[in-house]
């Protein structure tokens, strides 16, 4: 993150501070603890003012949403998968929560699969143990890609990731025939086929077998609109298409054309009417939710993001309230240093309601 600051000459005289702070404690300015460049970077934006939580508390740890999850998650650090296993087979039926059980196990097994493995051996008819399996190697595919991009990423990352991914998909093809009526297996071939560039005839088969079995799924409706991102395998008009088409089915999707504006990097996008729409009937939805879910503070972090981009600091600063000190969900998530990049748009936030104010003769 810091090097790239090297070209936005605003943060010129901040590098030269963190360069001299990265003398002082003996490092490389890369090396910096990511705390020590937010203080240099960011702005004093005072944001007690506004009834929002002092930037110090910001923090990327998310809350616990599943006390079962937390426990098992524990059980499988400590070696034991018993638990684990059982959780999984009583998520059957509650598909948005299956989904959480499962990605959560896959990402530690993609680490360590010396659990999985003990599970298997135990159980070799377990047909949940497949569904997590196949999860896991599309995390473990992700890890050896990395997170950076395209042009920063190596041949042998891309040999791997896509050799992984298609196990992935050959697993997640058995996971679907012993248990035919679950979408997870068909979830993670949705997001295999992303990262193998599927064709979109073949993706549309994937979606629609999905769909046939939960069409309110939240990841799959995330991973879908991923795929018809211009990143991936479509255009900024088809990612939009798709996550209006969303929206218009059930209010849970009004974020997803926010997610496509996002995604297309346009300030136009953010103002086109359609998106605009999306947003204000998101806001009113929110309006009688928390914070309390990850899906809920999504919706928030992209409701946030683009009323900054709209100029609309006043409710912007009431997403933020909302969100207090979660900077765990999207939009954050997917940059380099989470924390930082909250704090910095929630800062713009800050600073266009202190000029509107001075603008008025309010003053602080």
């Amino acid at each position: 993150m810091v090097l790239s600051l090297l070209f936005k000459p605003k943060h010129l005289v901040a590098v030269i501070r963190l360069m001299r702070e990265a003398k002082r404690l003996g490092v490389a300015i890369d090396e910096l603890p990511p705390e020590v460049v937010a203080d240099h970077v960011l702005p004093r934006t005072h944001p007690e003012r506004h009834g929002l939580v002092p930037d110090a508390e910001v923090t990327t740890t998310p809350p616990i949403e599943d006390l079962a999850l937390a426990a098992v998650r524990d059980d499988v650090r400590a070696g034991h998968w018993e638990n684990a296993a059982d959780l999984v087979a009583a998520t059957h039926g509650d598909w948005d929560r299956r989904h959480r059980v499962v990605r959560a196990l896959a990402d530690l097994a993609a680490k360590d699969d010396a659990w999985t493995s003990a599970w298997h051996a135990a159980r070799p008819r377990d047909p949940h143990w497949i569904v997590v399996h196949a999860m896991s190697l599309v995390s473990l595919a992700w890890d050896i890609r990395g997170t950076a991009a395209a042009s920063r990423t190596t041949r042998p990352q891309f040999e791997g990731f896509h050799r992984v991914l298609a196990e992935a998909r050959a697993m997640a093809e058995v996971a679907a025939s012993v248990l035919p009526d679950d979408p997870t297996p068909w979830n993670t071939q949705l997001t295999s086929a992303r990262g193998l560039q599927l064709p979109h005839d073949e993706f549309r088969s994937l979606w629609d077998e999905l769909v046939a079995r939960d069409p309110l799924h939240h990841n799959a409706h995330q991973q879908a609109l991923q795929y018809w991102c211009r990143k991936w395998q479509g255009s900024d008009e088809l990612a939009l298409e798709f996550g209006l088409a969303a929206a218009a089915r059930s209010p849970r999707f009004l974020a997803l054309p926010l997610c496509a504006a996002y995604e297309s990097g346009s300030p136009d996008m953010w103002r086109a009417p359609s998106v605009v729409g999306a947003l204000d009937s998101l806001l009113a939805r929110l309006e009688d939710e928390g914070a309390d879910t990850a899906s809920v503070r999504d919706d928030r972090g992209y409701a946030a993001f683009g009323l900054v981009q709209l100029g609309r600091f006043e409710e912007a600063l009431g997403q933020f309230r909302a969100l207090g000190a979660c900077a765990d969900a999207e939009p954050w998530s997917g940059f380099e240093e989470p924390r930082i990049t909250f704090l910095s748009v929630r800062g713009m936030a800050v600073r266009g309601m202190g000029k509107r104010r001075r603008g008025t003769g309010l003053g602080w």
